[in-house]
């Protein structure tokens, strides 16, 4: 039964698609015949309303790549605008089909020149889009992860280049310093700097008064967390509340300690000019 719906649901998702190529060929085919340029915005309009569907099912194949949706829907829409004022009727077979490449190529442009946070170089970034593409072969052809070794024979590469390939997605995305940690810390607070020893004691002492004026929970749970180690939900065992509560409760410090060592970083400026 199961199987004799999904063939009923495929066979009218291609009536669907038939219908929707027979209408956008149809209308392209009256913006090719006529020279009146009333008539032609008209129809122009007519059909990219019409291949809107085209060009977001086109824009969907890439979600979940890094750029957020409605980004990749309004470029495969421009591409799709562009598509239609270039496409003449008996090029190809049909204006889906000289559509689809247009925009996927338009959208693949957005991915390389707009879709890095840090971008690598255009050697590093082709190397992926190839690796991803050969990766997903061999995963279904051997059945299980291929190794490094084995997608740098398929591509021509040496295996250290598949790996700064692989290396390289990381640039896709940016994460912030203020991000908290499953610890309840941020980011910021595991980036080590090296100060000279002079500026060591003056962070140590201004963090030591800051200490001071914490109340006697709030010292506590840094002890927990950062002398003994505890996890959120031990420390929350260990004084009564919940994992939840004890993360605000080392958010909270956190921000006093930081605003403590800010403003001590100012009056120290001050006094020196």
């Amino acid at each position: 039964m199961a199987h004799a719906t999904a063939a009923v649901i495929a066979t009218d998702d291609r009536r669907r698609r038939g219908d929707l190529d027979e209408t956008i060929d149809a209308l392209a085919d009256q913006l090719a015949g006529t020279d009146d340029d009333t008539e032609r915005a008209v129809l122009t309009e007519r059909l990219v309303l019409a291949a809107l569907p085209l060009a977001d099912s086109v824009a969907l194949r890439y979600h979940g790549r890094g750029i957020e949706t409605e980004d990749l829907v309004q470029v495969a829409r421009t591409a799709l605008v562009k598509a239609v004022r270039r496409y003449r009727p008996g090029a190809g077979a049909g204006f889906a089909a000289y559509a689809c490449p247009t925009i996927s190529g338009e959208v693949k442009r957005w991915f390389r020149d707009q879709g890095w946070a840090v971008r690598p170089p255009r050697r590093i970034q082709e190397l992926r889009a190839g690796l991803v593409v050969e990766e997903e072969r061999l995963r279904h052809a051997l059945r299980r992860e291929p190794l490094d070794q084995e997608m740098a024979h398929v591509l021509a590469v040496t295996a250290a280049e598949v790996a700064e390939a692989r290396a390289c997605s990381a640039g896709y995305h940016a994460s912030s310093l203020d991000a908290l940690t499953a610890a309840g810390t941020s980011l910021a607070d595991h980036v080590l700097v090296e100060p000279g020893h002079a500026g060591a004691y003056e962070v140590r002492d201004a963090l030591r008064r800051s200490i001071a004026c914490l109340s006697e929970r709030q010292r506590l749970v840094l002890h927990l967390r950062f002398v003994e180690e505890l996890t959120q939900g031990e420390i929350g065992e260990r004084i009564g509340v919940s994992q939840m509560q004890v993360s605000r409760i080392l958010r909270a410090i956190l921000d006093r300690l930081r605003a403590d060592l800010r403003d001590d970083d100012l009056a120290a400026d001050e006094s020196a000019a």
